[in-house]
């Protein structure tokens, strides 16, 4: 029995990279956008993670044909009214670097006392086949933005991220580490849990000669 497709719909490398991790043990043949490329790009022009997520979820499902798993993530800084938010990736400019946008939090955030410096992060999942969204998720995990960059592990603001339960950045987490405590992480747990049932569920459907399942019952 061919194994269920599933695209990942996310451009960026260090997000696909933890999104593999994670999802490395399901029954599923895993395809990035790269693997897609006759499909038409989508362009995030929500509001929200969600609304961004919705968008590249149905549209990539529907241009490849197979379950598509996408998402949006981003910095929330208190101080900064929520900002960088869906903007996080180019906040400092249209073709932003991780460094670039590093610098322009901390020099916003410049002589912000650490009491003030509350900030998040926040992933947002969405699973849709044939143009209908299965299912949605969110990973929200919290922390302060430090006074300066530390360690050369993860990607984005991870090296300004600090994270208190662990007394670190998550620039300097291993990535299994990370990958169970940060906003994707744990977004991804609940996908995966969910995920599971599915390709039980749609296996048994294409045994018995039926139409695989649209979403489960909760």
């Amino acid at each position: 029995m061919s194994r269920e497709k599933i695209v990942l719909a996310t451009g960026n490398r260090g997000k696909l990279r933890e999104m593999k991790r994670v999802l490395a043990a399901l029954p599923v043949t895993i395809i990035s956008l790269d693997d897609i490329e006759t499909v038409k790009s989508v362009q995030e022009t929500g509001r929200t993670f969600r609304e961004n997520a919705r968008l590249k979820s149905i549209a990539y499902s529907l241009g490849s044909g197979h379950l598509t798993l996408a998402e949006d993530s981003g910095l929330e800084v208190d101080r900064l009214g929520g900002a960088p938010g869906v903007i996080s990736a180019r906040f400092s400019a249209p073709r932003a670097t991780d460094k670039k946008n590093v610098r322009k939090v901390l020099r916003l955030m410049k002589g912000v006392s650490w009491g003030e410096r509350g900030a998040r992060f926040v992933c947002h999942l969405v699973l849709a086949r044939q143009g209908k969204v299965i299912k949605e998720v969110r990973g929200v995990v919290r922390g302060r933005i430090a006074l300066a960059p530390k360690g050369d592990k993860g990607f984005g603001y991870d090296p300004i991220f600090y994270y208190a339960p662990l007394r670190s950045m998550f620039g300097e987490l291993p990535a299994d580490v990370k990958n169970r405590i940060s906003h994707r992480g744990r977004a991804l747990a609940k996908m995966k849990t969910y995920l599971s049932a599915w390709l039980r569920q749609s296996a048994g459907a294409r045994k018995n000669g039926r139409r695989g399942p649209g979403p489960l019952r909760p």
